[in-house]
């Protein structure tokens, strides 16, 4: 049975009001950069160092005295925010890396009851659904969730996960490319079937790239029942499919670091904070939101526990910009100064229930593969 694309999608507009004024407004488009490159030039003397031969130190040492955090290969914080949690915790931090999105929901719901971890953090709402419906989740309401948190809770699951942070991913342009042509840089997803950008457009695979999925969601959730038949018209202008991020944006955009062919990319609203000269295409973002829970069967939920209100803690959320490239979920957090300007917050975003999104997924890839020319 087709689903109705119309279903559980919705729309949500802010009052102007920039990120730099507000973080509250996040809340009100209703929501990483998971720019894997961008971050591991911010990352240097980051928490990555901290992440060194702990693989195994889910079976290794007291867990009384150590908490054991899986989480995806971009995660950073700086280490002074680490050693202060440790110190005021007594708690040894230690780190697991484990892929993407999708990498780490497999692990988790493959093992519930019998963790890698204490918690995992990095799980987005686009595979939320999976570890809540294999029981691998401990619920949990941290008391600092009220502050912001809880307006991105997965519904109907309110204590399975907690919301850390939000990315939008949405369609970059290089403009300093289309200045350099002398041609009009697209202003809106709409134009990317139109002859004037043949070929000039690289997307990634949503049946492996997280970000690839979420512009596929947005297109759904945008264009609804006529959503492949604005793939149909981007596959017949020329797009190119690349299977992750990395190589979307890193080797084949023109602002990236290979300096590609192709000017136009999917990949966040926060991309442009790191790379002059860009711009993101704010009129079909969706909204992506990374969260933290604490793994059912964990030898220190206590710790873990403790772990999750860190991660709302007012100096962790400040520092999610530059560690990361996400936006704060938390209210009245400060943000960068020149995000005003290079990083600002969509008018509005996609956002569909986990639910929705975990029951339709294959049905929307099976159309998408069919319509997309490989």
């Amino acid at each position: 049975m087709r689903a109705r694309l119309g279903h559980l999608v919705r729309f949500t507009q802010n009052d102007g009001r920039e990120p730099a004024d507000r973080v509250d407004l996040f809340q009100e488009t209703v929501v990483k950069i998971r720019a894997t490159s961008l971050r591991r030039v911010i990352a240097v003397g980051l928490v990555a160092a901290t992440a060194a031969g702990t693989a195994a130190c889910a079976t290794s040492s007291d867990s009384a005295s150590e908490v054991n955090l899986l989480t995806h290969d971009s995660f950073a914080l700086p280490q002074n925010l680490v050693d202060d949690f440790q110190r005021e915790t007594g708690l040894k931090l230690n780190i697991q890396k484990s892929g993407d999105a999708g990498q780490l929901s497999s692990v988790v719901s493959l093992t519930p009851g019998s963790p890698k971890a204490d918690a995992v953090f990095g799980i987005d709402n686009t595979f939320a659904a999976r570890p809540i419906e294999a029981g691998a989740l401990e619920p949990y309401t941290s008391p600092l969730a009220a502050k912001g948190a809880a307006e991105f809770a997965v519904a109907g699951h309110e204590d399975q996960l907690t919301a850390v942070d939000r990315g939008d991913v949405c369609l970059n342009v290089d403009d300093a490319w289309f200045e350099n042509k002398g041609v009009e840089a697209p202003t809106s997803i709409d134009d990317l079937t139109q002859p004037a950008y043949r070929d000039l457009t690289v997307v990634m695979d949503p049946a492996t790239s997280s970000p690839g999925m979420g512009f596929l969601l947005s297109t759904i959730g945008r264009f609804k029942s006529k959503a492949f038949d604005y793939w149909r018209g981007l596959s017949g202008n020329g797009v190119q499919v690349v299977s992750g991020w990395e190589q979307a944006y890193n080797q084949l955009f023109s602002a990236g670091e290979g300096h590609g062919p192709k000017p136009i990319v999917v990949s966040y609203a926060s991309s442009p904070a790191a790379t002059p000269g860009t711009s993101a295409i704010l009129d079909s973002c969706f909204a992506q939101i990374e969260y933290v829970g604490i793994l059912k069967g964990a030898r220190n939920s206590a710790g873990a526990r403790k772990l999750v209100d860190f991660m709302l803690s007012p100096a962790v959320q400040a520092a999610l910009p530059t560690a990361m490239y996400v936006y704060p979920v938390q209210k009245n957090t400060p943000m960068p100064a020149d995000w005003r300007q290079r990083a600002p917050a969509p008018g509005w975003t996609v956002r569909m229930d986990p639910d929705w999104i975990n029951k339709n997924r294959e049905e929307w890839l099976t159309q998408w593969r069919a319509t997309v020319k490989p």
